[in-house]
């Protein structure tokens, strides 16, 4: 019962992005052309961050050791490789998917169930992958910036990816024990919060419009990843206009 709640949970929250891209017209900017309720939940997904997922961050933070939140952060890392590896080699790079497949078997057994990075230390570079990156590298493009309720900065391709195929690939899902996995989710969300609090801190210090820095930052981060960190020039719009002019006449 639970479990198929949170699928209408998260089949609504799909239909609403698709919804809203839908029926988005042109703003004032083109990869924004949702704006308007872009601002109203990235101003809700914020109040819930200061309301309740900041300050229990701030609290983990100051009562963890530092040793022991590495550990908490390594084990979800270690975690995700095994995703990672299936996105690798859906890329076309099963060079880096085995290399993922090799740190999580390392990290597992003598990393202690991923408390200890040891893969990293033995030269097995982590990489970041998903589902929406596999999209970009065969062409799919990201379609309308969207921030997700709780979720935050995403695209129509990126929203789509999270919410009906990464979502699968979350091996914390899995657990069958709901209490535990309850648990799992809540942790790694402070724990990831905990590890952004500085970054954080010095957005709000130094952004004056915090929703369109954030934009920026996130598509830009996502392009880079789509070309695992080489994306190609984009067109300058002078000359995309030139070239339009031209073929007009």
């Amino acid at each position: 019962m639970k479990r198929n709640l949170i699928m209408l949970r998260r089949f609504s929250v799909l239909l609403m992005v698709g919804g809203l891209a839908g029926c988005a017209t042109t703003g004032g900017n083109p990869d924004d052309p949702l704006e308007g309720y872009n601002r109203a939940m990235f101003s809700f997904n914020d109040s819930v961050d200061k309301a309740v997922i900041k300050p229990v961050a701030q609290g983990y933070k100051a009562v963890m050791p530092g040793f022991a939140r590495t550990g908490v952060s390594n084990f979800f890392s270690n975690l995700g490789d095994v995703w990672i590896g299936i996105n690798n080699v859906l890329q076309g790079k099963p060079g880096d998917g085995v290399s993922d497949f090799g740190r999580f078997a390392i990290n597992t057994t003598m990393g202690i169930l991923g408390l200890l990075d040891v893969a990293s230390d033995a030269g097995l570079e982590k990489h970041n992958e998903d589902f929406g990156q596999t999209l970009g590298r065969w062409g799919v493009g990201s379609g309308a910036y969207v921030v997700l309720p709780f979720l935050g900065p995403s695209s129509v391709r990126d929203g789509f990816s999270v919410l009906a195929v990464d979502w699968h690939g979350d091996p914390v899902r899995r657990v069958g024990d709901v209490p535990t996995r309850n648990e799992l989710y809540g942790v790694r969300i402070i724990d990831t919060r905990a590890n952004l609090l500085d970054a954080s801190r010095l957005l709000e210090e130094a952004a004056l419009d915090r929703y369109s820095y954030v934009r920026g930052a996130f598509l830009q981060r996502r392009r880079s990843l789509v070309y695992d960190g080489n994306p190609p020039r984009e067109p300058d719009p002078e000359d995309v206009d030139t070239g339009a002019q031209g073929s007009t006449r």
